[in-house]
């Protein structure tokens, strides 16, 4: 598979090329301007967190004087959601990618939020050797060969080349650790539900894998219709297997909430464990803070806001300044992510997209907001901190850092919070 698409990139290398020269020539650019576009579900549930992640594109850039070398640098908050989704669409997904490869100006895209939209512009942005720098991705088919579906990811690379990165762990790290640090909790019983996207099944089919190397049992592991209203009927049957643990591999707006508050009207027990893609307040609100209290535990890739230091704590503290509340947690991600993208023209030099990208993917020793890291040859972090939060008086409070040296000896281990 891999082997057919190198030669389809060969083969209609010429016609990719002529398509990219016509996109960019639909009008002259502007030698002086740089753009930077981001998207984003701006519209629905999902809007909380992303209105915190564009908070800090902005204040990166806004920090930086709106210049970059000898360039004036703009900012464009593209919406990859419809009102009548109610969240991001293939569709408007498919359109910002568009609009921003056919823009001369355009130099770098930050998004997705959600993996499986990045699904969606990869292949096009790579077109264009378009710069593409994600806060929030972490499905691991996205960048990682032998980890994810057949021929990813060379099917979002049509053209061979990188473009693509992100600065957040991704699921072969939060998986494994989340099934980890539940064995160490005592878990001996864990019933596992997703909501079949791109980043909910695959973290959820990740957690699965390392429950049952370590020896906790699977009772069973479902997919639910995240439109469904309710999941009363699927709770009688989680209730009746009896499980210490439930894992949902899913996000707020895949009905995260809906899950915990059925949990609780069914008399369930057991603990309730989510990714990061619910780390965010209004996965509390939508469940109703006492259903979770004491008994809801997320996993994160990287360090709370409060928890940051160095360049870390000095935007949190920023950030709340100029917000008057503490940032959610992706905020952090959203200012790294633009911090990476104006490194990298001003390290290029030049307004060229291929040199912008080849400029961000060799960045190996870079001193941000979330510590000193680089990216490796897939594009990804090499940082590797994940932390788990509890819920409690409805918020999050956090637990402790997990090890990520643990995974793949067999056994569970974390690092008590110090």
């Amino acid at each position: 598979m891999q082997e057919g698409i190198h030669v389809t990139a060969q083969r209609f290398g010429p016609l990719i090329a002529c398509l990219v020269v016509c996109f960019v020539g639909c009008r002259p650019a502007d030698p002086g301007v740089v753009t930077i576009v981001s998207s984003l579900p701006r519209t629905g549930s999902a809007k909380q967190q992303s209105d915190t992640i564009v908070g800090g594109i902005r204040m990166a850039i806004e920090e930086a004087g709106g210049q970059v070398g000898p360039f004036r640098v703009e900012y464009l908050d593209l919406d990859d959601s419809t009102a009548a989704a109610g969240q991001w669409t293939s569709e408007a997904e498919a359109a910002n990618a568009r609009r921003a490869l056919q823009d001369p100006d355009v130099v770098a895209y930050i998004g997705t939020f959600n993996s499986g939209a990045a699904k969606v512009s990869m292949p096009i942005l790579n077109l264009g050797d378009l710069l593409m720098v994600s806060p929030a991705n972490t499905a691991v088919g996205l960048t990682k060969p032998g980890l994810g579906a057949p021929g990813e990811p060379n099917v979002y690379r049509p053209t061979g080349r990188l473009n693509y990165t992100r600065v957040v762990p991704a699921d072969d790290l939060q998986g494994p650790l989340s099934a980890d640090w539940a064995k160490k909790r005592g878990v001996k019983k864990v019933y596992i539900l997703d909501d079949s996207e791109v980043y909910g099944k695959g973290i959820a089919d990740l957690f699965d894998e390392r429950c049952r190397e370590i020896g906790i049992e699977v009772l069973g592991h479902d997919s639910i219709d995240a439109k469904a209203q309710e999941f009363k009927s699927l709770m009688a049957s989680v209730k009746a297997a009896g499980p210490d643990l439930v894992y949902f591999g899913g996000t707020t707006q895949s009905k995260g909430g809906q899950l915990a508050k059925d949990m609780a009207s069914a008399g369930i027990q057991a603990m309730f464990m989510v990714p990061d893609g619910c780390r965010e307040q209004v996965f509390i609100d939508s469940a109703g803070a006492g259903n979770l209290e004491g008994r809801c535990f997320v996993t994160f890739g990287g360090l709370p806001p409060e928890k940051l230091t160095g360049k870390g704590a000095e935007f949190v503290e920023r950030y709340q300044k100029k917000h008057g509340e503490l940032p959610e947690a992706y905020a952090v991600y959203g200012y790294e992510a633009a911090c990476v993208a104006l490194r990298a023209i001003r390290d290029a030099g030049v307004k060229d997209r291929r040199a912008i990208s080849d400029a961000a993917l060799a960045l190996k020793d870079f001193d941000g907001a979330l510590g000193r890291w680089g990216f490796d040859k897939n594009g990804d972090t090499t940082m590797q901190t994940l932390t788990v939060s509890a819920v409690r008086g409805g918020k999050f409070e956090f637990e402790e850092v997990l090890d990520a040296n643990a995974v793949g000896e067999g056994g569970s281990g974390s690092d008590t919070a110090r």
